[in-house]
């Protein structure tokens, strides 16, 4: 692990503790039992309140967030700058930039100073408890250069709002949203030459925590490791803007309810990997997840996914995409092209809808010429438009024609999209770095 001279920022951040269940001396053993059968028929009676940690997590520890401390950084910039690839060159997350944010924390003191370094490797303990219970999430997020040549973040704040619901799902540390922002800011701007400045190109970056502490315990960590690391990179699928086809997947499950689906955690992305190669093996380059009985469409790959239809009675136009129900990943784009589409396509009778809908209303609107178009959103690609969805043994097609790769919606979201995040648009989502 980097070991720097870190300074003390704060104090404890608490132990984890249970509440005391002991009984007052003064209650009669006869009594104590007789009260704890009275509670427990109480209790009975009462209807059952089922804990949704997906809903609603919070830390495991009884600390409050500790603040880092932006005013604490200390830079030490490299003497061995890399080499610039060109941008045509790029593959997403292959080439990386010069320096790296670190900021560690201890349960005893909290947060300590955060500090750009060159980027380089980690040192961790073989017993180190990452390795062993999946104590790892991460962010997804981009840095854009507009045309001033300012460097800008897009909805930063939602995901750091992101980001400590993960940790604090896995018992990790959770942080001020504002003073990360403020040092992921900085760091962008220092890597700020590795950004293509190009429409299309962008600095991916990837905030991830980790514990670190030396046990095979099974608890919460003592210590961890936030650290910012970024990628230059330009179109995520290398064919390009291009339409893809899909398998759905019912086999294999993403996410279910009360698990961590919704949770941007590093334990949800390796199971994904055998199927989408099995999909990718009969021609199609990502997995459509199907969950239950009732095949409810949920998520594309790892993107969020979404579909445009005209109702079969009233003939209405409808953008659909599956609700937040605890198996959804909460996607900033998704969130994004929800409010954009609630903002310029419903003024134009389009109903925006986040509702359950299944495979075989896909099937029977694709049949009927009602399915319009589909496709996925998410930070690498920010849309991906979808060509057809292979669905027991038939080609469900999603509304292009043969010489379309992406429908007009599909466009009109990208185009809003790439507006605000490559400054081109105010809005109060683009975040410029001072």
């Amino acid at each position: 692990m980097l070991r720097p001279a870190f300074r003390r920022l704060g104090a404890s951040a608490g132990a984890f503790a249970s509440p005391s269940l002991a009984a007052s001396t003064s209650t009669p053993p006869a009594r104590l039992l007789l009260s704890r059968a009275a509670t427990a028929a109480a209790a009975s009676a009462q209807p059952r309140q089922q804990r949704c940690y997906s809903y609603q997590p919070s830390a495991a520890s009884t600390s409050q967030p500790q603040d880092i401390n932006p005013g604490s950084l200390t830079i030490t910039e490299t003497t061995t700058p890399g080499k610039l690839s060109k941008p045509e060159d790029l593959v997403f997350g292959r080439t990386f930039s010069d320096h790296m944010l670190t900021i560690e924390w201890n349960k005893d003191d909290g947060w300590l100073a955060p500090q750009i370094t060159p980027y380089q490797n980690l040192s961790l303990d073989p017993a180190t408890c990452v390795f062993h219970y999946a104590f790892e999430c991460f962010e997804g997020m981009k840095a854009y250069k507009d045309q001033q040549g300012r460097v800008r973040l897009f909805r930063p704040d939602k995901n750091m709002e992101r980001f400590n619901k993960s940790a604090a799902r896995i018992a990790l540390p959770t942080f001020s949203p504002t003073a990360l922002i403020e040092l992921i800011a900085k760091f962008a701007k220092l890597e700020s030459r590795f950004i293509p400045a190009e429409r299309g190109y962008s600095l991916y970056l990837r905030p991830t925590m980790i514990g670190t502490q030396k046990t095979l315990g099974v608890g919460p960590p003592g210590s961890a490791l936030l650290y910012v690391i970024a990628s230059p990179v330009g179109p995520y699928y290398p064919t390009g803007f291009k339409a893809i086809s899909l398998e759905a997947t019912d086999y294999a499950v993403r996410a279910w309810p009360g698990g961590v689906g919704d949770k941007k955690l590093g334990a949800n992305y390796a199971p994904c990997i055998v199927p989408q190669r099995e999909a990718m093996s009969r021609g199609f380059q990502q997995n459509l997840w199907l969950f239950g009985e009732e095949e409810y469409v949920t998520e594309v790959g790892t993107m969020n996914f979404f579909v445009a239809l005209r109702n079969k009675e009233t003939g209405a136009k409808e953008l659909v995409t599956a609700p937040l129900d605890g198996t959804i990943l909460e996607g900033v784009t998704r969130d994004s092209v929800l409010a954009l589409a609630r903002k310029n396509l419903a003024p134009e009778g389009w109903t925006i809808s986040e509702r359950k809908y299944t495979m075989q209303e896909l099937a029977d609107a694709s049949a009927e010429g009602r399915l319009i178009e589909a496709f996925g959103a998410g930070t690498a690609a920010i849309v991906s438009p979808v060509r057809s969805i292979s669905w027991r043994g038939q080609l469900v097609q999603c509304g292009l024609k043969d010489h379309e790769e992406s429908g007009a919606i599909t466009n009109r979201v990208k185009n809003w999209m790439e507006g605000i995040q490559y400054g081109e648009d105010e809005h109060e989502w683009s975040y410029l770095c001072e």
